[in-house]
């Protein structure tokens, strides 16, 4: 069957399935926990996130996971607690998990304009929290994982930002989880594929806002560094589309890593390929100076 022809007939695992983040591996507790914090309010409807505090950032600014769920841009929530992000609060980072507006709520570009609101929000809020502006890391899962390309690809001159949200500061680096760099998706029939089509809608400038949306018309030189993690037997988002974005980076000079699991579907890794993935993203941020801390023996 053709990966389009996969996609239509799976689009319902697209919508069930929100995997969460990879890294599980056991660790400290945060030193604080913020819950709900509302940081921004379009239309009146507020927009929360949940803050996890690193044990390290009372001696020191510390590094900041910013995360966005995924669930086809309509459904889906933050995660509940800290517990899938414990490797990076082991590796120093303080963690933010993010709500944004899903489809029934808002259209496109709502989602993303959230998204790059949340990062203006981390920015501000750094000093409050321990944050360190400079080292900011945005992750997602599957859209989340478009999100988080979005949020950190986009610039002042893409004129997505809305009022009050103009200026987010630029990431660290940016962690895409088998999300979606080009969002022309067909369907057997050429039809567009319809999370897309829910998501953007299909009035006369739907083409064009679904080119805007898709990250890999953003590429380009002086980019922040993107890690793309892909299983390579995917049956919703196919890995054939990461790999197309790698070259499209790599043609741009633009740094970036691709990591491919083999027979891995969309998320939910076996726990040896957890721990690589694990591995593997964390030496690429130390790479990329967002860790500056030695490598621990025997990881």
């Amino acid at each position: 069957m053709r990966p389009n022809a996969i996609l239509s007939s799976l689009i319902a695992v697209w919508a069930i399935t929100v995997p969460g983040p990879v890294l599980s591996a056991p660790g400290p507790t945060p030193a604080a926990i913020h819950k709900d914090v509302v940081y921004t309010s379009p239309g009146g409807h507020d927009l929360s996130l949940d803050v996890y505090v690193s044990p390290q950032a009372s001696e020191r600014p510390t590094p900041v996971l910013v995360y966005f769920h995924g669930g086809a841009w309509w459904k889906g929530a933050r995660p509940e607690n800290w517990k899938g992000f414990s490797s990076y609060l082991s590796a120093g980072f303080s963690v933010v998990t993010v709500g944004y507006r899903l489809a029934g709520v808002a259209r496109a570009p709502a989602a993303v304009q959230d998204a790059r609101c949340a990062l203006d929000w981390v920015g501000e809020n750094a000093e409050i929290y321990g944050f360190d502006p400079d080292r900011i890391v945005l992750m997602g899962t599957s859209a989340g994982g478009h999100l988080a390309l979005m949020a950190g690809m986009l610039t002042e001159d893409d004129q997505l930002d809305p009022p009050g949200c103009s200026g987010p500061p630029r990431p660290a680096a940016i962690l895409n989880y088998y999300g979606p760099a080009d969002l022309d998706i067909r369907t057997p029939a050429g039809a567009r594929h319809p999370s897309v089509a829910r998501w953007i809608g299909d009035g006369p400038g739907a083409a064009a806002l679904q080119r805007k949306l898709s990250p890999k018309n953003h590429v380009r030189a002086g980019l922040p560094p993107i890690f793309i993690v892909h299983g390579d037997a995917d049956p919703v988002v196919p890995v054939e589309g990461s790999i197309r974005f790698k070259k499209s980076l790599d043609a741009a000079k633009a740094p970036s890593a691709l990591y491919v699991v083999s027979g891995g579907g969309h998320g939910r890794f076996q726990p040896d390929h957890q721990q690589e993935v694990e591995r593997r993203v964390l030496a690429f941020l130390r790479s990329h100076m967002v860790l500056t801390e030695p490598e621990a023996p025997g990881s």
